[in-house]
Formats: C-alpha cells, structure tokens, sequence
C-alpha cells in the first residue's frame, strides 16, 4: 500500500506534525516504544480493516503474501536474504526463541553483560532453571572504552573455557537501553567467530538508529524492534537467522502450526496457512502464523520505509540527524546541570566517542548513592543505600505530571543518569527546555531533602 503524501519535510516542529504527538506533551522518549507517522498509521488501518471485513482469507491466504513484501524490504535494508528474515513481537521475544531452540549440555555457559536488557537477563536466569546450561556475567561500570569491554569479554571467555566449560553463546548489544550508549557489536561478532561462540545479538535499538550491514557483519543471531527506529507500529521485530543457523530453530514462542518436529518425532497436523511459494523454507513457514494475534504491523515495514525517503530524505540523512543531535543534546544537558556526559574517560582532543554514535545519549545527574562521590562535588544530593529506584520513579512522574514530557533514568556506578533520545520530530530547542526542566526538578529534588533534614 503506497503512502499519499511523500513530499520531503523539514526535521523538528514541521515533521513533528507529520506524526501522532500530543499537543499537550514533547515526545523525548522515543527509545522506550517508538512512534509512527500518520501515513503508516493509515496503512495500519487500511490492512486492520482488511481483516476484520474477511478474517479467514486474509489471515490464510494473503498474511503470507503481505509478510514476504514486508521480509523482501527489511531485509534488502540489512542487506540479507529474504529467506534468512522473519518477524517476531520484539526484541526480547527474539531472543528467547533462539535461546528456547538452542540445546545445552551441563558444561555450556551463556554469557552477557553486565547493562543488558533487563527482560532479556530474567529470561536468561529463566532458561536456567529447566536447562543444563550456566551463566557467566561481563562485570564493568559504565564509562568504558569499547576496547575494554572486548578485553573483559575474553577474559570471560578464556577463564570459562580454563574451567573446562563450553562457551556455547553470547549475548550483547547494539546499543544499550539504559544506559544508552553504541556497543561494540562489530568487533564481539568477530571475536565470537574466532572463538567458536554464537553471537546472539539484541539489536533492540538498531534498525532505523545507525546502518546495519547484516550481510557484511553475519551474526548467528540478530532481533531488532522495527517498532522503536523504523516508524512501524508496536509490536514488530525482525528477527535474522543465516541459513547455516536455521536448522536450531524449530519451534516459535508460543509452539505453533509450524512447528519443524525431530524426524524421529510423532508426526502432526499440518499448517492451516497456505502460501502459494512452494520453494518456501521450513523455516519461513515456521514464524507465519504464530497463534492468534494482530500481524498488521508487520504488513507496514514498507510503508514505513517509503515514508523514511520520501518524506525524510533516506536512511543516511536520518542517521545523520540522530547522532548529530543526540551530540547536541547531550551537550547542552549536561552543560546546564554542571554535569557530564556518558563517554570514554580520558578521550585526546578531537577524539570521536565511540560510545556516542548513535541516536541516543546519556547525561549524569547531581545524584548521587555513593559518599565517595558525593565528596568530589558540593552539588550532589547523596541518596540512602538502595534510594535509587525510588528516586527514579519519583523524577519520572515529577517531571511527566508536571512538565509534560518523559525522560527515563537509571542508577548506574553510583549516579543517577538521564537518556535523551534524537528524532527526526525533535530539535535543539526541545531538549534546551529538556535541559530547563531536568535543572528545575533537581533543584526541587535537593530542596526537598534539605527540608527532610532540617526537620531531623
């Protein structure tokens, strides 16, 4: 379905019109869930209204035909094969299914790090419960160089194998959630492959944020949220499997009608979906019809991508936007809180961040859960021991009540941290007043804790 009005519009205020913001409140939280433009939104509702009008014909018989037009285009953007790219709910959903497909033995270990996804790590601790697998974690505090990050990594790796244990996966980022910084995927990929681990990458925050080569980089495992980068609407994620991987995954989550049963298995009925691709994989026909839900998204990658260039100019100049403004915003934050932002320590004049190249950045808060560094600065508020959470939660509603707006915090190596999230909706001027509004409710914050004190 082709979009109406594909005539190129300014990034900021003018795009931000193009989109399905509220008036009444400056969307600077893209990262958590994403949005789409009004235009995907009438395709949304154009293949909605297809359904609901013929349910069993659609969902049949033309749900295979819209989702290989979908898996065609997302994978001509990561430079892949069609038949090496399905769709899943997202990112942690993707993840799971490679880890559930997976077999272990007793002396197999996953390993992560130490900021990865929340979600993915419980799954993680889940898995271990009913599997022979064990777990080992790559401990640092964020600064660090992505060198540094690669040499923990195969200490990791190199102390796990001394043990006589079988690195059988890893799992990392593109860039991580909170706190947002790039990761060194490219070079853990390759890492990966000279040790004999499968990489299995949570690409969360990738498609539609920074260029992917998939076909240049060839993880084992990759799972990206078009939802969150790509303008397609909530839930749809592109999960890549090479063909030299497929023949672990037989079974989506929940196991559905195309399940790949063992040859020695119990035979079972056969898929109630039709497609008329006899030269389908296996694997393709597996993640088809995945029990009873609403696919719509899906069907919209291409339209999110027609109105990515036609009405924003390309991938290119998008991601050139993203880190740009991500930089700018950072900046300007952190200049305002007399604070810092999140990037390698100790980087030589002129020097590029790595950890900053992308879409997303982080600044640090006056704040902060530890006495040592409370002492490096008169301004930091110092938190009780495990206040953090709590404090977090209260700068979130304050500043959502009050001010119209979301941004995320975390606690991390002893501060409290904000994540600014870059949009082609967005400019300086949104986070000059993102920047007002975070100086204000730390100022309310600390007056707050010098009233609890007086009164001690």
């Amino acid at each position: 379905m082709a979009l109406n009005d594909t005539s190129l519009v300014p990034y900021g205020a003018a795009m931000r019109e193009r989109f399905l913001c509220d008036p009444f409140f400056l969307n600077l939280n893209h990262g958590s869930f994403g949005t789409y433009p009004l235009a995907v939104r009438n395709v949304l509702r154009q293949y909605q209204d297809q359904v609901e009008g013929r349910p069993d014909p659609f969902i049949r018989y033309n749900t295979p035909k819209e989702l290989d037009k979908s898996r065609e285009a997302v994978a001509r953007l990561l430079n892949v094969p069609r038949d090496e790219c399905v769709f899943v709910k997202n990112a942690t959903t993707g993840v799971a299914t490679v880890l559930q497909n997976l077999p272990f033995e007793s002396n197999d270990v996953i390993i992560h790090f130490e900021t990865v996804y929340g979600a993915v790590e419980k799954g993680i601790a889940s898995l271990v419960e009913s599997r022979p697998v064990q777990i080992r974690k790559v401990h640092y505090e964020m600064p660090i160089s992505h060198e540094e990050l690669v040499e923990r990594f195969l200490d990791v790796v190199k102390t796990a194998q001394r043990e006589g244990l079988n690195v059988k996966v890893a799992i990392f980022d593109v860039i991580t959630s909170l706190p947002a910084v790039r990761f060194p995927f490219e070079r853990l990929t390759q890492v990966c492959r000279e040790e004999g681990i499968l990489s299995l990458i949570d690409g969360a925050h990738g498609i539609g944020q920074i260029p992917l080569d998939l076909g240049q980089l060839q993880p084992d495992f990759f799972a990206s949220n078009c939802h969150k980068w790509l303008f397609v609407p909530r839930g749809c994620c592109v999960l890549y499997i090479p063909k030299r991987n497929q023949h672990l995954i037989r079974t989506t989550l929940p196991t559905s009608w195309g399940y790949i049963p063992p040859p020695d298995g119990p035979k079972t009925a056969p898929s109630i979906m039709q497609s008329d691709d006899a030269n389908k994989t296996a694997f393709e026909s597996l993640f088809e019809f995945v029990a009873t839900s609403d696919d719509t998204p899906y069907f919209c990658v291409p339209a999110a991508l027609e109105f990515r260039e036609k009405v924003c100019g390309g991938e290119e100049k998008i991601y050139a936007y993203l880190e740009t403004l991500a930089k700018e915003a950072a900046d300007i934050v952190a200049e305002v809180l007399g604070t810092e932002v999140m990037q390698e320590p100790n980087l030589n004049p002129g020097e590029e961040s790595q950890l900053r190249r992308c879409g997303m950045s982080t600044v640090r808060l006056p704040i902060t859960t530890r006495v040592e560094l409370a002492r490096r600065t008169d301004s930091a508020v110092l938190l009780s021991p495990g206040e953090g959470g709590a404090v977090v939660d209260w700068f979130q509603r304050r500043i959502t009540e009050r001010y119209g707006t979301f941004l995320p915090l975390v606690e991390h190596g002893g501060w409290l941290w904000v994540r600014l999230c870059a949009q082609v909706y967005l400019e300086k001027k949104d986070f000059e007043r993102a920047a007002q509004v975070l100086k204000e409710v730390c100022a309310q914050f600390a007056a707050e804790r010098a009233r609890e004190k007086s009164r001690l």
